[in-house]
């Protein structure tokens, strides 16, 4: 799969399929952090007003992957539940993805986004893919605490 043959596409979060997807993220996350560590949003979370969701569809309808983006203040944004499917890891989805919400991010306004993810090697892809599109570590925003399981990552957006 590359990555000229998906779409992605903002998404309700009311298909079986990702709902289920968005399960098995969160069930994976609290499985590899520790107690109070994880910071995934559930369904309800996703569908809250201030968040937006985009899906990654291969040219066969199969989910790819996803991402999020809330809205912290009307000029920061928090990346949320990025997540590519196991099996097309390493393929440029979460690359596309990516892109795909820092240009609405970009579009709505917002200066500054921002995200958490973990702090140790289960999540080193993730952390590589961030600094790759010119994300660089800062400290805890929002309402996070430091936490030695977590760091955080912001990009300022340019025009």
């Amino acid at each position: 799969m590359s990555i000229q043959r998906l779409r992605i596409e903002r998404d309700d979060l009311r298909s079986a399929e990702v709902v289920a997807f968005l399960s098995e993220h969160v069930a994976e996350l609290r499985a590899v952090s520790p107690p109070g560590s994880s910071h995934a949003l559930h369904l309800d979370g996703l569908r809250a007003p201030g968040v937006s969701f985009w899906t990654a569809v291969g040219e066969d309808g199969e989910l790819l992957g996803c991402a999020a983006l809330q809205e912290l203040t009307p000029e920061h944004a928090e990346l949320k539940s990025m997540r590519t499917a196991t099996r097309h890891t390493r393929r440029g989805v979460a690359s596309a993805l990516l892109a795909r919400v820092l240009e609405e991010a970009r579009a709505a306004g917002y200066e500054r986004v921002s995200l958490e993810t973990g702090s140790f090697d289960f999540f080193a892809p993730a952390r590589a893919l961030y600094a790759r599109h010119g994300f660089t570590e800062c400290a805890p925003f929002g309402g996070y605490r430091p936490d030695p399981a977590s760091t955080f990552m912001t990009l300022a957006l340019g025009p």
